[in-house]
């Protein structure tokens, strides 16, 4: 959405939207209207499934197109097991991914500012709109990101919850700018970013206690290594000279996949 709209777009809700969808919303009416950018932060904070459903008929035309348009990224993302259905991630048979697959959307997500930006609000409000005369404030469903959670982790600035009974609760969050010592320094000098991807856990407070335990273990066992042209996380103890490097193409670039006994560490774009 953030790739092929403007967030000032003026988004419809029609009828499909408001009756094909269920579950978590934020009581849209038929044909209210509001911003891109209004109906993103209800999709990102609130889980709102008619929100999501209205952004994919504004930016694909109609919803089949852009869930085609989701199916076309997540391919040239690198997703290999991954088969979307819907923009809401409602219970569908052919609707499906893997930690793996999700852990890549995000981080290719997080390369947009926008993306940082709207995915990291722990609350926003939403004005009047031709069909609501009140203000409508959002709060974030991500306790890691929450600062009054009991759950909440000082590193996660940004993240994504999703649940059905059939696939549990799934946590998708990402936190960063930490140093070896755990205090809090500028990014891009010492922070390290880490993503973490948890499904199907019984509910939030599993899904962050099993996050937060990763985080604490990416941070606590790997460090940064200057490669050729960027650099890569290692396990501690290991060197650059440990590393063996494979060529590879990707997105039509020449870059260097960097392992460490079969286990890929990272991929740096060779200059």
């Amino acid at each position: 959405a953030l790739e092929n709209g403007n967030l000032s777009d003026m988004v419809t809700f029609s009828d499909d939207a408001i009756n094909n969808t269920e579950g978590s919303g934020i009581a849209r009416d038929y044909g209210e209207q509001m911003t891109l950018e209004q109906c993103l932060y209800g999709v990102m904070l609130e889980s709102a499934n008619e929100c999501a459903y209205a952004v994919a008929e504004h930016v694909g035309g109609t919803v089949e197109n852009f869930v085609d348009m989701m199916n076309a990224k997540a391919k040239e993302l690198g997703c290999t097991n991954t088969h979307f259905a819907n923009p809401h991630g409602l219970q569908d048979e052919n609707h499906y991914t893997t930690a793996h697959d999700m852990a890549l959307i995000m981080r290719e997500g997080l390369k947009n500012k926008k993306f940082r930006r709207i995915i990291g609000a722990t609350d926003y409000t939403i004005k009047p709109t031709n069909m609501n005369s009140e203000s409508r404030v959002l709060h974030t469903h991500h306790p890691m990101l929450a600062p009054e959670s009991s759950y909440h982790y000082d590193g996660c600035i940004g993240g994504k919850t999703g649940y059905t009974s059939e696939a549990g609760l799934c946590l998708a969050s990402f936190a960063e700018v930490y140093d070896r010592e755990y205090i809090l320094v500028t990014a891009g000098k010492n922070g390290t970013t880490y993503i973490t991807v948890t499904m199907k856990a019984a509910d939030l407070a599993v899904a962050s206690t099993d996050a937060t335990a990763l985080f604490n273990y990416g941070y606590q066992n790997f460090t940064k290594a200057q490669v050729n042209g960027g650099e890569v996380s290692v396990p501690n103890g290991v060197t650059v000279d440990n590393l063996t490097v494979q060529e590879n193409s990707q997105n039509g670039n020449t870059v260097n996949d960097y392992y460490y006994n079969d286990y890929l560490l990272g991929s740096v774009e060779v200059p």
